[in-house]
């Protein structure tokens, strides 16, 4: 028998911390993009604030919707507090709003310094959060998973946070929020690979399990070349080159025949590379510009 998580251990897990780098790596890509100019340090920091808690308080919205509606009885990722039953749903559902509160301060007080537009902006964020799974007819679940991750994981961030720099936006931001986007995408195709099976039976039909095991596994290919795509328009295809090495293990395993558990690797590796080339960009744009 499997023991339970303790009571923080499983508020910690249900936050998904691997699902993580992907607000943090296109804020902090976005805010090094205006090198040589100096950094706006405090504009910078709120970005980051808006950045997680804006993903955390998505993880607990789906844990809760996911919860509620049954889906996560036949999940094989990560624990889930909803799910478990060892959390009250609504508590959950309280958690999720609490951390798009702090995001809707944090927002509000970039907005202050920069550009009224972006409550605008973080007001959409946040519907989008909670409705990826959440609300009478989730979008996650008709296979739109991956525009909201691009669009909000992608260019919103990167773009968004370079603005809020010096309130100019580079050409080069829009690629590199692709790319940025694009390594979100793989992230979420992994989770979506290792849950293909389990989404067909509760009727959760993102693009994986609409293709299936083996043909959504190009949707993984595409994501790669997204941030390949982006990274050399942007003007540093040796970065680009580097993605290609960086994503190759992570490639075999989307190709290979595992499937379920065997898959939760592929998480891993698709976050260790997405941490890699954020790193790495940030250091090449300190180095080279």
């Amino acid at each position: 028998m499997i023991e339970s998580p303790g009571p923080l251990r499983r508020w910690v897990l249900a936050a998904r911390p691997r699902t993580l780098p992907a607000a943090l790596v296109p804020v902090v890509v976005g805010a090094s993009l205006v090198r040589p100019a100096p950094l706006e340090w405090l504009n910078s920091t709120l970005c980051v604030i808006v950045a997680l808690a804006l993903q955390i308080g998505t993880n607990y919205a789906n844990d809760y919707s996911d919860g509620v509606r049954g889906t996560d009885e036949v999940r094989v990722g990560p624990f889930r507090l909803t799910a478990s039953s060892l959390v009250e749903p609504s508590r959950v559902k309280y958690a999720a709003w609490a951390f798009f509160s702090i995001a809707a301060v944090a927002g509000l007080a970039l907005a202050s310094r920069t550009s009224w537009w972006l409550i605008v902006v973080g007001l959409t964020a946040i519907l989008a959060g909670w409705f990826y799974t959440g609300g009478p007819r989730p979008y996650g679940y008709y296979g739109f998973g991956e525009l909201f991750v691009l669009i909000y994981f992608g260019f919103v961030a990167t773009v968004g946070t370079s603005y809020v720099q010096h309130l100019t936006v580079p050409g080069s931001s829009w690629w590199f929020g692709l790319a940025t986007g694009a390594m979100a995408c793989a992230l979420l195709e992994a989770n979506n690979l290792r849950d293909v099976e389990g989404d067909r039976v509760s009727g959760k039909k993102t693009l994986a399990a609409r293709l299936g095991r083996l043909r959504a596994s190009w949707l993984y290919a595409i994501c790669v070349a997204g941030v390949v795509l982006g990274m050399v328009m942007g003007g540093e295809a040796i970065d680009g080159a580097v993605a290609i090495v960086l994503y190759i293990p992570a490639l075999r395993m989307a190709f290979s025949p595992r499937s379920g558990r065997e898959l939760l690797a592929l998480l891993q590796a698709s976050a260790r590379s997405q941490l890699a080339l954020g790193a790495l960009l940030v250091v090449t744009f300190f180095v080279t510009r």
